[in-house]
């Protein structure tokens, strides 16, 4: 009996190992050394790290710099319980990480970019790169300096070849999609001016909604990051001489004043919104919506309804972008967090569509001006495209 489990388990590795060797590769890590000298530091003081995947051919000279998520730390207690994990401190990083989807090195997983200059640009800071506190409090030892360790990433970069850059992509998912919101014009204005440069932005647009119990639950959290980390002489002025800082963290108040294009990809019914903004734990202390955010078939009618209510705030949110051509939207009606890193989700035969159109059709058509794309899916559940989410009990929230 332990053989034949012992056989199958085998057998299952070997299949996990081809799938990996045929869809995703490893890159080692670059660790910013010269960073430490300018205080751009992750939480622990360590330096900040990426992975690159050098371009070739045709793309020798195009870079796609893609930020890693990872949720935000929004006071003391949070940013030291990220302090000495792979979110506060590059000792903690895996040296190698897989590529697939979007970053991709073949033609057939990634046809638009797979001979980039790719870049995987590792997540240490808690403030989607936005924190700038000089001082450092020698009894927690935690830096707030995320603002920092996006300049000397990108100028580490420029020196390495991307100072001759004909095109260039700043892209990320989650926490690291907000970045290349908030980031778009700022990445822009680092690059020569020659340069062709736009802005992806997968699961980054987190809206200002209030949650289950009535509560602006994610408004009071975001207001705690920008506040802990002294993001707000790095939000865009356009937004912070009009409102609070606090609010010019949400997409939905500071894009529609972004200058570079800028692409959307987003499930209308993002899973790390619904389970965090939308149904925080705080907000369902009985846990009734326990099971319906672990899997949305599970939701009740009641719920759905709710959710769908979801869905038209968010819709609503995205007309914060405005309705130039410059920007591009994938809004797909399905229960998903980041789409663009899996090559599942990125392009596949069996991936998410949108008039027939793959993410990476989608995206890549637009970046290369072949043709426009702005996209809003039917209601969930007409969808049958969707790779929808199903977690496990087990799996923590970030907020």
């Amino acid at each position: 009996m332990l053989n034949g489990r012992l056989h199958l388990w085998f057998h299952i590795l070997v299949n996990v190992l081809i799938l990996l060797r045929t869809e995703a590769f490893f890159v080692d890590i670059t660790y910013v050394e010269s960073a430490v000298a300018k205080g751009a530091v992750c939480l622990d003081g360590s330096p900040p790290a990426y992975h690159l995947d050098r371009g070739f051919g045709a793309g020798i000279n195009s870079w796609l710099v893609h930020i890693e998520g990872g949720g935000w730390c929004n006071n003391v207690t949070t940013c030291l319980d990220r302090k000495n994990t792979r979110l506060g401190s590059s000792k903690q990083m895996a040296k190698q990480l897989a590529f697939s989807g979007i970053l991709a090195n073949k033609p057939k997983f990634n046809p638009d970019f797979y001979n980039w200059n790719r870049v995987k640009v590792r997540y240490c800071d808690g403030s989607s790169f936005t924190g700038d506190v000089e001082a450092v409090n020698p009894a927690t030892n935690l830096h707030y300096r995320g603002a920092r360790v996006f300049v000397a990433v990108i100028e580490d970069l420029l020196a390495k070849g991307m100072k001759n850059a004909e095109s260039a992509v700043l892209s990320g998912c989650s926490a690291g999609g907000l970045t290349s919101i908030l980031h778009c014009d700022s990445f822009k204005a680092l690059l020569p001016l020659g340069t062709k440069v736009k802005c992806f932005a997968d699961a980054g647009y987190f809206i200002n909604a209030k949650d289950v119990s009535g509560v602006q639950h994610i408004e009071a959290f975001y207001n705690d990051v920008v506040n802990t980390h002294g993001s707000a002489k790095n939000l865009p002025a356009t937004c912070t001489s009009r409102m609070k800082p606090g609010l010019c963290f949400f997409p939905q108040y500071m894009a529609q004043e972004i200058r570079t294009p800028l692409f959307l990809t987003n499930a209308a019914y993002d899973s790390w919104q619904i389970k965090n903004i939308l149904a925080p734990g705080v907000a369902d202390p009985h846990g009734l919506w326990h099971n319906c955010k672990l899997d949305i078939t599970r939701c009740s009618a009641s719920q759905l309804q709710i959710i769908q209510g979801f869905r038209l705030e968010f819709l609503s949110a995205v007309n914060g972008l405005g309705t130039s051509s410059s920007r591009g939207y994938f809004i797909n009606g399905c229960y998903a967090h980041c789409q663009t890193e899996m090559q599942e989700t990125w392009l596949r035969d069996d991936s998410p569509r949108l008039n027939d159109k793959t993410i990476a059709k989608a995206v890549g058509d637009w970046f290369y001006d072949r043709s426009p794309f702005q996209t809003i899916d039917c209601p969930y559940p007409c969808d049958k495209t969707c790779h929808n989410r199903v977690f496990e009990s087990q799996d923590q929230p970030l907020v």
